[in-house]
């Protein structure tokens, strides 16, 4: 899939019951995964998965998330987020605050914006220098390899919508009473700087996605495929990091789901 925005086919979609029926086999067979790359089914422990979630506002990160790690056991994985650094992070380097979320072996970990913000928001909120967010490219691919280096399986999501269905979310989040919490004043004003936050996001896509850390533009006009397309892209990152350490991802066609479940 291309790495820019403008080459995307934000048309991609599924029925909702194609949508659900999909999503519930990959849900089952990353529970499967998880269990044996987590050490506990099987005697081996595989390596660390960080999935990091980058994306426009309103693009459904959470919504897909969620569907992500409903079907794991919580203790078998952290959901960490990431807003506006504090003034004590902002007294250190700005990867500082992210290294406690790096997974050890078998673990898994996924983050809810990322170390990306230094060339996204700080950059187009000109928080910072030029000087400091074009250094930043290089210091966030030698933080990727170095990870890599110690087996880390990075799978990096940016959910892409149109200008014009960012829109329509806003609008339904401004009117439902139970979303409005969702849209703040920064969401809008974020929005009035999409050309410049789309120019930002492709020069960080192609100044940051390499072979051990690649960059996964996600259709989300549709949030039935985006989710979908989340778990997937998921499922086969992991298999490919299991096999490169030689353990072998299991089968999941007909086993029982429940007997996984409890295990």
């Amino acid at each position: 899939m291309p790495l820019d925005l403008a080459s995307i086919d934000l048309s991609a979609s599924l029925s909702k019951p194609e949508a659900e029926a999909r999503l519930l086999r990959a849900q089952q067979h990353l529970l499967h995964l998880r269990l044996v790359n987590g050490g506990l089914i099987g005697d081996r422990i595989g390596p660390p998965l960080l999935i990091l979630f980058e994306g426009w506002d309103a693009s459904g990160k959470g919504g897909a998330i969620r569907r992500l790690v409903s079907p794991l056991d919580p203790r078998h994985y952290r959901v960490d987020s990431f807003a506006t650094p504090s003034p004590n992070d902002q007294r250190h380097h700005f990867l500082w605050r992210f290294f406690g979320s790096i997974p050890g072996n078998g673990g898994m970990v996924v983050l809810d914006r990322t170390w990306y913000g230094r060339v996204l928001v700080e950059r187009v909120e000109q928080l910072i220098d030029e000087v400091s967010w074009e250094r930043a490219y290089g210091e966030i691919n030698d933080f990727e390899r170095s990870m890599a280096a110690e087996g880390v399986i990075f799978v990096k999501f940016f959910l892409h919508i149109s200008e014009q269905e960012q829109l329509l979310r806003f609008e339904g989040r401004r009117d439902n009473p139970l979303k409005r919490w969702k849209l703040t004043d920064e969401d809008w004003g974020n929005r009035a700087l999409r050309p410049k936050y789309e120019v930002a996001v492709d020069q960080m896509l192609q100044r940051t996605d390499t072979s051990h850390a690649p960059w996964i533009i996600v259709p989300a006009e549709s949030k039935h495929y985006a989710r979908v397309f989340v778990v997937e892209k998921t499922i086969e990152a992991l298999e490919r990091g299991m096999r490169r350490v030689g353990l072998e991802p299991p089968q999941s066609e007909g086993l029982d789901y429940d007997s996984i479940e409890k295990a």
